[in-house]
């Protein structure tokens, strides 16, 4: 008997959580059909996410491709099925791949294992990056740099954390549900061990009175604090040069770990710094959000961990 996990027709950050709701409710060792027929949009988010959910399971899944011919066209710009056919048996028409069309607005899915692999997409990317946080944002120039780093350092928490690799996608789009402007997003996805047990692997650990994963994401990005030992320089500092480049743009930082989600909020979105008690996911799902600037320098985000515990799904 085959179990079929629905993906919604919009496929985001939050619209995933129905994805991983329904898994945790299906049984380890279930024949799983991942259902994308209804699917007619996904974010990097959702997309890299996609290719976790294979990772975080034992036993081979199905997945049905998306019936809508722009939805099929896209996600195969993407690279999403050039990756899906070695996680997932198929099931419908894929478009054949074709090298060679990179697009001028995003960076593929790519693979990262290794540092050499985040080397990589931080050279793909930077001339690309500067094109478009300038031409099309409005940003400073000197903010490449700052944007280069912060997918480098993205990228490298899968190297350092993850255990198993992980997924990055880059692209810009028009974000006119909240902002009715362009936006950047990055999207950094693993299933691999999570900002939790990655904590409580450095040799000085010690269990907080309440130790969960909302309280590892708490540690890792609001408080910098590292597996690694004190005098490894460098090191646990990523996450903090990620929020400081978010702030600084008005941009939005997800991370979500475990159970828990936590997010470094702008004023013009309505989401909540805090999520806990979610249906449990390995590894580390991180998006980032930087928006095309207009007027004056951003606004202050909000963070804070007052709302810890008030917002749950």
């Amino acid at each position: 008997m085959t179990t079929v996990i629905s993906v919604p027709p919009s496929l985001d950050e939050h619209t995933f959580e129905q994805v991983i709701e329904q898994l945790a409710n299906t049984p380890e060792g279930s024949r799983i059909l991942l259902d994308a027929r209804h699917a007619r949009w996904a974010s990097p988010y959702g997309l890299t996410a996609l290719l976790c959910v294979p990772q975080a399971r034992t036993e081979r899944m199905a997945f049905a491709v998306p019936e809508n011919p722009d939805t099929v066209s896209y996600w195969s710009r993407t690279g999403f099925f050039r990756h899906a056919a070695e996680l997932y048996e198929m099931h419908g028409t894929v478009p054949r791949s074709r090298d060679g069309q990179e697009s001028d607005v995003l960076l593929e899915i790519t693979p990262i294992t290794k540092s050499d692999d985040v080397h990589g997409v931080v050279g793909r990317i930077q001339q690309k990056a500067a094109d478009i946080l300038h031409g099309q944002l409005n940003l400073d120039t000197a903010v490449t740099g700052a944007f280069g780093m912060t997918l480098s350092e993205s990228c490298q928490n899968i190297v350092e954390h993850a255990g198993l690799g992980g997924w990055v996608a880059v692209q810009t789009y028009k974000y006119a549900r909240r902002l009715g402007r362009r936006v950047v997003v990055i999207s950094v996805c693993d299933a691999g061990v999570g900002f939790r047990k990655s904590l409580e692997s450095s040799p000085g650990h010690r269990h907080k009175d309440r130790w969960d994963d909302a309280m590892a994401l708490e540690d890792a990005v609001l408080r910098a604090v590292s597996r690694f030992r004190h005098g490894d320089a460098g090191r646990g500092q990523g996450l903090a040069g990620i929020r400081r480049f978010v702030g600084r743009w008005q941009g939005k930082l997800t991370v979500r770990s475990g159970t828990a989600r936590l997010g470094i909020i702008p004023e013009w979105d309505e989401d909540v710094p805090m999520t806990e008690g979610l249906p449990f996911f390995p590894g580390t799902q991180m998006q980032i959000i930087i928006p095309e600037r207009v007027g004056d320098a951003p606004a202050r985000p909000r963070s804070s961990t007052s709302t810890r515990g008030r917002s749950r799904l």
